[in-house]
């Protein structure tokens, strides 16, 4: 039996705000199947540094775009906007509620709006690339800041690839990286946008129990195993949040003193990406905030979304 609405619902918003449990709730209510956007779960063995949902959390709801790439293969929001709306749009064909979960703003938008990504050319690329390898991304970000300080504003000054990206887009079309970045509309889905967020100070405690626990339950272990599998040359989740800072410890000796430092830095990192997704979505007025703390709200948008 299928249900009457099968309109897609998004649950975006920071890091560690608790994004997965309210996805999860409401595929439950409305019948529906959850579809991840955030861009570091799309890896296999990338669990405890990207907070992963478990199977138990998961309580049966199918989860979509979760341990789909190697750590070796280069994640591309081109290539993640045509699987995740596969996913919806078959989703929806069978009458059943695609719940769109994740803070990475960029997959985000490229799945829900009208939205067409410019060219590449392996030259121009190549040449930046190089370029990031003999002066790093500190000094990318600051050449991206001349170019245009909007794209400099929304990418991590440690991002290489997307700095290279953006720099490739700008020598290539001869316009601002910004300019070619999605905008809300016109949407290619009705959907209803639900954002999630905390008090920032209570927010930045979480942050700082969520990396706690995450090196309490054996992310050095993991980042280890990974790094056999080839995580070095991922382009991409070599430089995820908590993963390239263990690196980098491990590299100086993995000792307790390295450690410690690793998990203040992610901390550090973290925060700082917390207020870049909460800059990108807030731009967004389609989106009802909700305050994760206050459950009494969030429990009445779960009730309202019930069939």
């Amino acid at each position: 039996m299928t249900h009457p609405m099968t309109r897609l619902i998004a649950v975006v918003g920071p890091t560690a705000t608790g994004k997965s449990d309210l996805g999860v709730r409401i595929a439950e209510e409305t019948g529906g199947e959850v579809v991840n956007a955030d861009a570091m779960q799309l890896y296999r063995g990338m669990d405890i540094g990207t907070a992963k949902i478990t199977e138990a959390e998961r309580r049966g709801i199918a989860h979509h775009q979760l341990d789909v790439l190697d750590v070796t293969e280069t994640a591309s929001v081109a290539a993640y906007q045509r699987h995740a709306r596969m996913t919806i749009e078959r989703l929806i064909a069978a009458g059943r509620t695609p719940v769109l979960v994740g803070g990475s703003g960029l997959y985000v938008q490229a799945v829900l709006d009208e939205f067409e990504f410019p060219g590449t050319d392996a030259g121009i690329r190549a040449r930046w690339e190089s370029e990031l390898t003999e002066v790093g991304a500190p000094a990318l970000h600051a050449r991206l800041s001349e170019l245009d300080p909007v794209a400099a504003e929304a990418i991590l000054p440690s991002n290489g690839r997307r700095l290279v990206r953006a720099l490739e887009v700008i020598e290539l079309t001869g316009r601002p990286f910004s300019a070619t970045m999605p905008r809300p509309g016109p949407p290619r889905y009705d959907a209803i946008m639900l954002g999630l967020d905390r008090e920032p100070a209570a927010l930045d405690e979480r942050i700082e129990l969520r990396v706690d626990r995450m090196f309490a339950a054996g992310l050095v272990a993991e980042v280890r195993g990974l790094l056999s599998a080839g995580l070095r040359s991922g382009r991409t989740a070599a430089r995820a949040l908590g993963y390239q800072q263990v690196i980098a410890a491990l590299d100086a000796g993995g000792g307790e003193a390295e450690l410690a430092v690793a998990a203040a830095d992610t901390v550090q990192a973290t925060r700082r990406f917390v207020r870049k997704q909460r800059s990108w979505f807030r731009r967004d007025k389609r989106i009802r905030w909700l305050d994760a703390a206050d459950q009494n709200a969030v429990d009445e948008v779960v009730a309202a979304t019930r069939r």
